[in-house]
């Protein structure tokens, strides 16, 4: 490890080159134009040079989490239970903490079939109501041992615990048994800037606005769920990492790089789902609305600042300053953590049906993406 003091080699820059920062955009009638009908997937697999490891109780503890999530959702169509279902975040939770105990595990995988129901629910809802929803579930992780009657959704009071907050509360319940304080107090922390930055985007729907890149990036940052995903990291490895650890520059790039690189490439698996529904939040969107570039031209940008950040993810590995042999066992653990998410990540984003369907094979086979069309995908 190098010493403290260390220059990181930071995230990659925020605005790719030659792209201008765009102000805030509204979207307008655009010339008609033929479409193309696909697109090509960057090659980002074999660009990633990280092993790809899966949990040794890993099936069994995804198809409890399954069951358990599915518990709390008995209203779900058969479409949804079948979304569910192919969804595997379980697996990809097994793919991501590999090397923690197995009850660790299933709490962890609770959360991320969690986090994957509050992402769709929070897309389902009008800009009023994504504030309602965060207050619901932040009461469950602010008092966890009984329900608090908050401002809900549509701005009414919510006397009944809603599915959302019941979920959150079974999760948390279990998780604050043996997590850190310090941590504790990041994922709420990282729990309420998710919420915040989920009502802003849901504002921009509402609006039509489509952002310039910079502000699309730190938005994307915490609408992603990585951040009090990353704090679990600790959690499942039982330990607590300072404040001084987490708040390194090298630490935080690598936070971010991890982060970009996650969020980025989910932008390039889920566009074709997201196009077919006319959402614009993914970076595609910000590329050809404030750039002018075509659908394969945004794609290949894309592809290409996901290489450099993995790149520097290397880079800044090297970089990781000293504290300590007993604190830098569990740094190590960690930076591998995020290494995890990585190339788990872009593997599950293929095994899962959330994207391609059942075609995930052959897009990671052939890289060719064929467009649906408008509003196929709706249940």
């Amino acid at each position: 490890m190098s010493s403290p003091n260390s220059s990181p080699t930071l995230s990659p820059s925020s605005t790719p080159p030659d792209s201008p920062v765009s102000s805030l955009r509204t979207l307008s009638p655009t010339p008609t134009v033929l479409e193309p009908s696909f697109f090509v997937f960057p090659d980002l697999l074999s660009h990633c040079p990280f092993s790809l490891t899966y949990h040794d109780d890993g099936d069994a503890i995804a198809a409890d989490s399954l069951e358990w999530i599915m518990s709390y959702l008995p209203h779900f169509t058969q479409n949804k239970v079948a979304a569910l279902r192919g969804l595997q975040a379980g697996e990809l939770t097994a793919y991501c903490f590999n090397n923690c105990a197995s009850d660790h595990l299933r709490v962890v995988s609770d959360f991320m079939n969690f986090l994957f129901h509050l992402d769709d629910v929070s897309d389902g809802h009008l800009a009023r109501d994504a504030e309602g929803l965060g207050n619901c579930v932040m009461n469950a992780f602010e008092w966890p041992d009984d329900y608090r009657p908050v401002r809900g959704q549509l701005g009414g009071i919510q006397i009944q615990e809603n599915s959302a907050a019941k979920l959150a509360r079974d999760f948390w319940s279990r998780c604050i048994r043996d997590c850190a304080p310090a941590v504790q107090q990041r994922f709420k922390s990282h729990m309420h800037m998710f919420f915040e930055a989920v009502h802003q985007q849901a504002l921009y729907r509402a609006s039509d606005i489509v952002p310039d890149f910079d502000t699309y990036v730190e938005m994307r940052r915490e609408t992603s769920g990585c951040k009090p995903v990353f704090d679990l990291i600790e959690y499942s490895l039982d330990m607590e990492l300072p404040d001084a650890v987490m708040e390194h520059p090298v630490i935080v790039a690598l936070n971010d790089g991890t982060n970009d690189l996650v969020t980025w490439s989910n932008d390039l698996f889920s566009y074709n789902v997201e196009q077919s529904r006319g959402d614009t939040h993914n970076m595609i969107c910000v590329f050809m609305i404030n750039d002018g570039l075509s659908l394969q031209q945004a794609v290949d940008r894309i592809g290409e600042m996901c290489k450099r950040t993995i790149d520097t993810f290397v880079e800044n590995q090297a970089r990781v300053p000293s504290w300590g042999d007993c604190i830098d066992r569990d740094v190590k653990l960690y930076v591998n953590g995020l290494q995890e998410w990585i190339v788990g990540s872009l593997h599950w984003s293929f095994m899962t049906t959330r994207y391609f369907g059942d075609n995930g094979g052959v897009v990671r086979a052939t890289r060719i993406v064929e467009l649906l069309s408008q509003e196929s995908t709706k249940a």
